[in-house]
């Protein structure tokens, strides 16, 4: 009986029923804050702290502690070159760089083999 009654619901039906969709990651790099939010690319998402606008980084995003200034630097870089944090079919985002020293050295990659900044920076 659930099947039969499941068959004449369309999935648009589910959705606007109330069913969440997934939520996807925002950060305020000022503010140190990472916040998950349901994605809608025609919103401007506020960072509730400063108000300032959140930038979108992805679903497969872990924000580092608060009080880690280096690891914020880190991914300060990384967002402003334009590296986001999705998932693909087969897992995560692949490699990021989790430290500075690891930034440098891709960005003077970068510069010595003329390859753009946001793809040295992910290999």
């Amino acid at each position: 009986m659930n099947a039969e009654i499941l068959s004449n619901v369309s999935r648009d039906d589910v959705y606007a029923g109330g069913m969440a969709h997934a939520k996807t990651s925002y950060v305020c790099l000022p503010c140190r804050a990472s916040y998950k939010q349901p994605y809608d690319g025609e919103r401007q998402r506020v960072c509730p702290r400063c108000s300032k606008c959140l930038i979108h980084v992805g679903s497969a995003f872990a924000a580092p502690r608060r009080r880690n200034t280096a690891a914020w630097r880190t991914l300060s870089v990384l967002v402003n070159a334009g590296v986001g944090f999705h998932k693909s079919c087969c897992g995560g985002p692949g490699y990021r760089p989790r430290t500075r020293r690891e930034v440098r050295e891709r960005m003077a990659y970068a510069r010595r083999t003329g390859v753009p900044i946001a793809k040295a920076l992910v290999r």
